[in-house]
């Protein structure tokens, strides 16, 4: 796949931005890397004159930026999603640095199917829920003394980062899968939800940390298509039983 055809599957997702020129920034940082995807889950004010004079000449990148409601519709159709978070979580996927994570991103995109970058609001960040429904916790090694990154600049340094691992692939891939989609693993969860209560395995009202923990098992694994259907098939026969 050629440089603009890689970028062209990653989308940027801000979520619940709470200042429009932060929008227009991202979109500036975006299109100097040659990503062109924005899409935007529920900011405070847009489109915004704000925004558009912070972005600058890529006006192009608001003008066909989606606005969704929530982090579930703004992954719809990907193949993976990496959230960019600071805080250690303790039940979440083991996270990446920047560049490793940015390589891993680009080689998803040999499979066809979309990759989402997503940011968290300027104030707190992406939440709990949000980082869960990504596969891969990504954060900057910024300075430990200092360590403040505003969202336009965190964008930038992601773009940049996925600019220079489409440049410089790195080893010729092995045999590739077709991954599951955002749709196909969260109906899998759905799936699995429905069977372990049935079954009387998990309890809600008691079962509180279990959830995290099996999100975080298959986060681990990246589960393929294929592996998806086996899955589901194991617990629809269970489910017979």
């Amino acid at each position: 796949m050629n440089l603009d055809g890689a970028l062209e599957r990653v989308r940027v997702v801000l979520s619940r931005t709470s200042h429009p020129g932060n929008i227009g920034a991202a979109a500036r940082a975006m299109k100097t890397m040659g990503l062109s995807q924005l899409v935007l889950v529920n900011p405070q004010s847009f489109p915004d004159p704000v925004a558009t004079a912070r972005a600058a000449g890529a006006g192009d990148i608001l003008a066909h930026a989606r606005v969704v409601a929530t982090l579930e519709e703004a992954l719809e159709g990907t193949v993976f999603a990496a959230a960019m978070t600071a805080r250690k979580r303790e039940l979440a996927v083991p996270g990446r640095w920047a560049r490793e994570a940015a390589a891993d991103l680009v080689g998803r995109t040999r499979t066809g199917g979309d990759v989402a970058l997503v940011f968290g609001n300027e104030t707190v960040g992406l939440s709990n829920e949000e980082v869960m429904l990504c596969h891969m916790p990504v954060k900057i090694p910024v300075s430990a003394t200092y360590s403040s990154l505003n969202l336009g600049a965190a964008v930038q340094v992601m773009s940049y980062e996925l600019r220079m691992a489409v440049l410089d692939p790195g080893s010729v891939p092995g045999v590739e899968f077709e991954p599951a989609s955002f749709e196909e693993v969260e109906g899998f969860y759905a799936h699995l939800d429905r069977a372990i209560t049935a079954s009387g395995f998990f309890h809600p009202s008691n079962s509180k940390r279990l959830w995290p923990r099996l999100r975080r098992l298959f986060g681990r694994i990246r589960l393929e298509k294929d592996e998806i259907n086996i899955l589901r098939g194991m617990l629809s026969a269970f489910e017979k039983k």
